[in-house]
């Protein structure tokens, strides 16, 4: 099967399971193309995009960009103005797995130990993905205000938020893995966490706070920044001078002091998992085996009338 025939067969499951869709992805709307990408996004890293002709990706590709990784469309759409109709393209060099943070607050070594809560690893597990720390707000260059907040992290989701306590070497931040919002509502998630660390320099004493109250885990509000937890009490970031954190909605306090604080630096940052173009070219030779089985069973499945649910839910083996 060819890597274009695996790309049709894993968008004709998509559709499968998401009947009310139209196949004709002109007359899909942007909230059809989200309920698509939700399908999809665990089949997407990998497909072997860059093994495709410059033609299969203008009539396969393009059409349902919206369901792919910004990154990843538009260098796609570089290559592809760059190569010859029938030409194949070079396979890129795989990612280096060091992760660059331009931050005024945390380090690398900070950042590492947040990327390891998100895949729910341990300490001393290594993490088997690369990730970019994107960022996408600073409070002492785009201003504190929640009305900046709003204007550019409303509608980004896997974001970090993370807050330097004025005259202290305490950082307090908190994980959304869903999108912020202006409207006043509440969030579900399993995923999101809160944390703090003693030191800037440090990651040795930190605490660790995930989710308890699931139907609270964030709350969505105008006039605030960032808001972990019921009415977000167990992380409120608002402008410089009206931060504070209790516990209610997270298992653990990660503050001793209930009172609000001043804020010397805080910033936002959007986790973007970086897709491996050659994870299937030598020493991952097994993983492609089983990648290529998994999208063939998707196809076979789909025709069985096998459920999205019911397929993730069976076994499969690597050998």
């Amino acid at each position: 099967m060819s890597e274009v025939q695996v790309w049709e067969n894993v968008l004709k499951w998509g559709h499968a399971q998401n009947p009310e869709l139209s196949s004709d992805p002109a007359s899909l709307s942007k909230d059809d193309f989200n309920v698509l990408k939700n399908t999809l996004q665990h089949c997407i890293p990998f497909i072997r995009f860059y093994n495709l002709t410059s033609k299969e990706i203008s009539d396969t590709v393009i059409p349902y960009r919206d369901i792919l990784p910004k990154e990843l469309y538009v260098d796609l759409l570089s290559t592809l103005l760059n190569l010859h109709p029938d030409s194949m393209s070079i396979i890129k060099s795989k990612p280096r797995k060091s992760i660059n943070v331009d931050s005024n607050i945390i380090t690398f070594k900070h950042a590492e130990l947040i990327l390891k809560w998100i895949d729910k690893l341990s300490i001393t597990d290594k993490l088997t993905s690369s990730y970019e720390f994107k960022l996408i707000l600073r409070g002492t260059r785009d201003g504190f205000a929640p009305s900046k907040f709003h204007e550019i992290c409303d509608g980004q989701s896997r974001t970090v938020s993370v807050i330097k306590v004025n005259d202290s070497n305490e950082i307090l931040g908190g994980y959304n893995p869903i999108e912020w919002k202006s409207e006043c509502s509440y969030s579900v998630t399993k995923d999101s966490f809160i944390f703090s660390f003693e030191s800037v320099d440090s990651i040795e004493k930190h605490i660790l706070s995930r989710v308890k109250d699931e139907q609270s885990a964030i709350f969505n509000a105008r006039n605030c920044g960032p808001l972990f937890g019921k009415q977000g009490d167990d992380l409120t970031i608002r402008d410089r001078d009206k931060s504070y954190s209790k516990k209610c909605s997270y298992k653990k306090r990660i503050r001793k002091i209930e009172d609000r604080f001043f804020a010397e630096e805080y910033e936002v940052f959007q986790i973007i998992k970086k897709v491996n173009l050659i994870f299937f070219k030598f020493e991952a030779n097994l993983s492609r085996k089983w990648t290529k089985r998994t999208l063939q069973s998707i196809c076979t499945n789909s025709m069985m009338g096998v459920s999205a649910e019911r397929f993730a839910a069976q076994p499969r083996s690597l050998t």
